[in-house]
C-alpha cells in the first residue's frame, strides 16, 4: 500500500455528525518518515520503549491485532527503538490492565492497544501512569464513556463531556469512518453482479454497525442504478470468532441462493468462510486485505473485495510523532476520525477497498472505483454514519434483518 498522507490532514472530529468524505483541501503533506534522520531524532528514540497490548485476539489472527502487531514492529526494528506485545490471560478490562501494569514495570513508557476492548483499560489506566503515551486505534468517546459510566450511560456521547470520565493528558484515539470502505464494497460487489448479498457482523458495536450500514447504503445506490434486483440478509453473529452454529447459520443462506457474505468482526469471517466453501460462495473481507488468508485457507479466488482501514498506517504515523518528531503535544487528549484525504489517489485513505486484490470486471473497475471515490470525496455521494436505527434501511433493496444467531 503506498504512503498515507499526513495524519494531521487526514482528521475529522469525532463531533462531526456527517460522514461525507473529505473537504477538498489540496494541501498536503507526506506522512513522517519511519527512520530517524537526524542525531538528535536517534537519541530521542533510545528514550522509548513500544508496547503493544492484544485483545481478546491474538497476533496472528489476520485483522486489529496482526496489523497492529506488525507495524508497531515493524517501525520499531527500522528505528531501532524496544518493542515486544503482551497478550492477556483473558477477555476482560482487569486482564488488559494486568498487561498495562506488566508492560510499565517492564520499562515500557509507549502503549499501543488496538480495539474498543481498551475503553476500560484507558479509564483505569491513563490516570494510574501519567508519564506513558497510550495510543488507542477504535475507541471512541462513547465506548470510554460507557466503561466508566456504566448503566448511567445514556449511549449518547454528545451529552457528557468525556474527558470527565478519564485522563486524556496522556491519550490519544483514532477512530475510523467504517461506513464509507462498507459503502465501496457494497457498491462493488452489486456493480460486480452479486444480486443476493449478506451481512454477517461479529456483534452489534458501532463499528462494525457502521460498516454493515454503509454496505446496505453502497448495494442500495448500486442497485438504483442497475436496475438490479438485490436481496441482503442481515445478521450479527453476537461474537467475534466463528464456531458451528454461525457457520450452519451460513450455511443456510449459500444454500438459498447468497452468492457473496460481506463477513465483519475478528475471527467471525470463519464462518462465513466455511459455508461459502462448500458452495463455491464468495466473501468479502475486512479491516484488512483479508484475500490471503481466506483464498489461502477456503478456497482461491473467494474473496470479492475487503473493506480495509489504515490501521497500519495510524501507527506509523503516531510512532513518528511521539519518538523522531517529539509532537506528541499535537495529538495527546484527542479522540480523532480518520477517513478520506484524497479524491484523486483511493490508496491514500484511511478506508478503501484494496487495488490489488479486487476481483475488477466489467461492471466496476479501478477507473470506477476512482470516480466513486472521488465523488465521496467531494460530497457528491454522501454516506450517512447514523446507527441510531435498530436494523439498516434501504430504498432500492430488499434487506432481511434477522437479529443475532447467538
Amino acid at each position: 500500500m503506498k504512503k498515507f498522507l499526513a495524519l494531521a490532514l487526514a482528521l475529522v472530529m469525532t463531533a462531526s455528525l456527517a460522514a461525507c468524505g473529505g473537504s477538498g483541501s489540496s494541501s498536503a503533506a507526506a506522512s513522517g518518515s519511519s527512520s530517524a534522520s537526524a542525531s538528535g531524532s536517534a537519541a530521542a528514540a533510545s528514550d522509548y520503549r513500544v508496547a503493544m497490548i492484544t485483545d481478546y485476539g491474538d497476533i496472528t489472527d489476520q485483522s486489529f491485532n496482526q496489523t497492529t502487531y506488525e507495524a508497531c514492529k515493524q517501525f520499531c526494528e527500522s528505528n531501532t527503538v524496544n518493542f515486544t506485545y503482551y497478550k492477556p490471560a483473558g477477555d476482560s478490562t482487569a486482564d488488559r490492565v494486568a498487561m498495562v501494569d506488566k508492560a510499565v514495570a517492564d520499562g515500557y513508557n509507549v502503549i499501543v492497544m488496538p480495539g474498543y476492548a481498551f475503553a476500560g483499560t484507558i479509564v483505569e489506566s491513563a490516570a494510574t501512569y501519567p508519564e506513558v503515551k497510550f495510543v488507542a486505534l477504535d475507541v471512541a468517546a462513547g465506548d470510554i464513556l460507557g466503561a466508566a459510566l456504566g448503566d448511567k450511560y445514556d449511549y449518547n456521547p454528545a451529552n457528557w463531556k468525556v474527558t470527565d470520565y478519564y485522563n486524556s493528558d496522556n491519550v490519544y484515539c483514532a477512530v475510523y469512518q467504517e461506513e464509507l470502505c462498507g459503502y465501496m464494497a457494497g457498491y462493488a460487489a452489486v456493480k460486480l453482479g452479486y444480486t443476493q448479498l449478506g451481512f454477517l457482523g461479529g456483534m452489534a458495536v458501532p463499528a462494525v454497525m457502521r460498516y454493515g450500514y454503509g454496505f446496505v447504503q453502497g448495494a442500495d445506490a448500486a442497485a438504483a442504478e442497475t436496475g438490479a434486483k438485490v436481496t441482503l440478509n442481515y445478521t450479527y453473529a453476537n461474537q467475534f470468532k466463528g464456531d458451528a452454529d454461525i457457520t450452519a447459520a451460513m450455511d443456510t443462506w449459500y444454500s438459498a441462493g447468497t452468492k457473496c457474505v460481506f463477513a465483519c468482526g475478528g475471527g467471525v469471517y470463519t464462518s462465513a468462510a466455511e459455508a461459502a466453501a462448500k458452495v463455491n460462495g464468495k466473501v468479502i473481507g475486512v479491516d484488512v486485505d483479508q484475500s490471503a488468508i481466506i483464498d489461502g485457507q477456503y478456497g482461491k479466488g473467494m474473496t470479492v473485495t475487503s473493506a480495509m482501514k489504515g490501521l497500519a498506517a495510524t501507527v506509523n504515523t503516531l510512532l513518528t510523532e511521539i519518538i523522531l518528531n517529539n509532537n506528541w503535544d499535537s495529538y495527546k487528549g484527542q479522540i480523532q476520525t480518520l477517513g478520506l484525504v484524497s479524491g484523486d489517489d483511493p490508496t491514500q485513505n484511511y478506508v478503501q477497498i484494496p487495488m490489488d486484490t479486487t476481483q475488477w470486471g466489467d461492471g466496476f473497475k479501478q477507473d470506477d472505483y476512482k470516480a466513486l471515490v472521488s465523488k465521496m470525496f467531494d460530497g457528491t455521494v454522501k454516506v450517512s454514519n447514523d446507527i441510531s436505527a435498530e436494523q439498516p434501511s434501504a430504498t432500492n433493496i430488499t434487506v432481511n434483518f434477522q437479529g443475532n444467531i447467538k
